[in-house]
């Protein structure tokens, strides 16, 4: 691939639980992205912890950085969720990392137009989570239900759901997804994919994989229930529910399972896309860890990490190895990898992270996106290079949804100490 990227922001990055961070508004082709600027980039401190939106105008080039939200903390995981309402306006969603109780909204003052935005609103968890903080958002509308869904880690750090009746102009609580006895810092980190219409499915893991030796379930509600990957109800309604364990739903990854001669533990989730009635999942896991299939983590080093591929026809998943992952992105964060992204109009098209080169196997210098294609549901892959011979690390793809006549791949690149202190650029590749 020869095209340069665009700089879409010179000063952003985002965590991987919060969607769609990126879309396009098939109306006006223009590309919108959320993301979250630090005090280590251009305009340092009295910039970083801005909730910003990124847009690029796909016609004419045009580009444009507006701020949601002034200094709100410094931290990739607050950045924000967007969605088209029916109105065309734009609604964008965002919360702190645990350090308060609010989810915040804004909706934009015109339709197609990124420009403006009405004034913020909140909506305070205090009580419902007895004051342990919100964090990421989730934004989904079912039009056979005329309603908008929030997906938000909340009550006891477990997926809790905001609903709205009216586009997104007002909120009200839902009820929770998943519950169970905390063990470490929160419980299930889940990823959601819509099909717009009357169905959201999921993918979820027991705890962090810090703290637990992770499997990966699939569900999805339907009809006010949470049903499993064969259509079974496991919690039925939805709406006011407490939450139920989430190894209640189908098994897609189980912790020490043996794929290709690797015991993989600790698995967590990346990506998730639904095609039609195709669903693939990406996960990530650790290969051959010594901790093996033991529950709790006995120390902080895991130096092998592998991407896996999941395929949903229907009827059962599928799971293959997809790409070596390498070493934790971040020492103190042992299983952060570079991630993946499925092309949402594509289930056989995935982009990766890595700092391992998927076609030959060697290490590279810095971390590089890579596009897979595969014709045989991801039993094999063939491999072209996005970005070669970089100078930084090139993170968190993600490939844009919103017009299917254009295919826009994102991400960010730079240095990054943790998920407070990064010093990264937004950067986006169209291609025909």
């Amino acid at each position: 691939m020869t095209n340069a990227p665009l700089t879409l922001n010179d000063n952003g990055a985002w965590c991987w639980f919060q969607d769609e961070r990126a879309l396009i508004d098939p109306s006006n082709k223009t590309l919108l992205i959320g993301s979250v600027a630090a005090p280590e980039g251009p305009g340092g401190g009295q910039r970083g912890g801005n909730i910003e939106v990124a847009v690029l105008n796909l016609v004419t080039g045009e580009r444009a950085v507006h701020v949601l939200h002034q200094q709100l903390e410094s931290d990739d995981h607050n950045a924000p969720a967007l969605l088209i309402r029916t109105d065309g306006r734009y609604l964008a969603m965002y919360a702190k990392h645990k350090t308060d109780n609010y989810s915040r909204w804004r909706v934009s003052t015109r339709p197609h137009d990124a420009s403006e935005w009405e004034p913020e609103q909140v909506f305070d968890w205090t009580e419902l989570a007895d004051g342990r903080g919100a964090t990421y958002s989730n934004l989904h509308r079912l039009e056979a239900e005329s309603r908008t869904y929030n997906f938000v880690r909340a009550i006891n750090d477990d997926p809790s759901i905001m609903a709205s009746a009216d586009d997104g102009q007002t909120w009200t609580f839902g009820g929770k997804l998943f519950t169970r006895p905390k063990i470490g810092y929160v419980n299930g980190y889940t990823r959601y994919a819509s099909n717009g219409t009357d169905r959201i499915d999921l993918i979820t893991t027991d705890h962090h994989p810090r703290d637990f030796n992770n499997s990966i379930y699939h569900g999805y509600i339907q009809d006010d229930a949470l049903h499993t990957a064969n259509g079974t109800v496991v919690n039925k309604p939805v709406f006011s529910s407490q939450g139920i364990n989430q190894s209640a739903l189908t098994t897609i990854f189980s912790a020490g399972m043996e794929l290709d001669g690797d015991i993989l533990t600790h698995g967590w989730t990346t990506d998730l896309r639904r095609n039609g009635n195709q669903l693939a999942a990406v996960v990530s896991c650790r290969a051959n860890d010594v901790n093996g299939p033991l529950q709790r983590v006995q120390r902080l080093d895991v130096d092998d990490h592998r991407l896996l591929y999941a395929r949903f026809d229907g009827g059962t998943w599928v799971l293959h190895p997809l790409a070596v992952a390498g070493p934790a992105l971040l020492p103190h964060e042992q299983d952060y990898t570079g991630l993946a992204a499925i092309d949402p109009y594509d289930l056989d098209h995935v982009y990766i992270s890595a700092p391992i080169d998927p076609r030959t196997g060697q290490g590279t210098e810095h971390y590089e996106i890579y596009s897979g294609r595969t014709s045989d549901g991801g039993a094999s892959w063939q491999w072209e290079a996005v970005t070669e011979g970089s100078t930084v690390d090139n993170l968190r793809p993600i490939v844009v949804p919103g017009d299917p006549s254009v295919h826009a791949v994102c991400w960010f690149r730079g240095s990054m100490r943790s998920s407070q202190a990064y010093n990264a650029e937004v950067v986006g590749l169209t291609l025909s």
